[in-house]
């Protein structure tokens, strides 16, 4: 049997992994955290939900199945607060990792 993280178990149906996924790419040697939901604030917030945005908004795929339900893409990016498209996310991700570069410069 596959590891939670990769089952639907594992799997927050609001976007992200829940506390049993993470969990289990923990005992696989991973380094999760849960998602910064709100707007980041501390240098390390900034830093994770930046990096984030812009690599699951350069990521390949769409945001609405054919049947007009959002892809797992879609939720994780609402789940990490964000709500426009990719493209969207990068520049926000952007955004959020010049101000961890400029906290970092203080």
């Amino acid at each position: 049997m596959s590891a939670a993280w990769q089952r639907v178990e594992g799997q927050n149906p609001k976007g992200g992994l829940n506390a049993k996924g993470r969990a289990s790419l923990r005992a696989e040697g991973q380094n999760i955290k849960p998602p910064v939901s709100k707007r980041a604030v501390s240098p390390v917030e900034l830093r994770r939900q930046g990096s984030f945005l812009v690599r699951m908004g350069s990521s390949p795929g769409p945001l609405v199945k054919p049947n007009g339900d959002k892809t797992r893409l879609k939720l994780s990016l609402e789940a990490w607060n964000h709500s426009g498209d990719k493209a969207s996310a990068v520049v926000k991700g952007r955004k959020l990792l010049d101000r961890y570069e400029k906290t970092k410069k203080k």
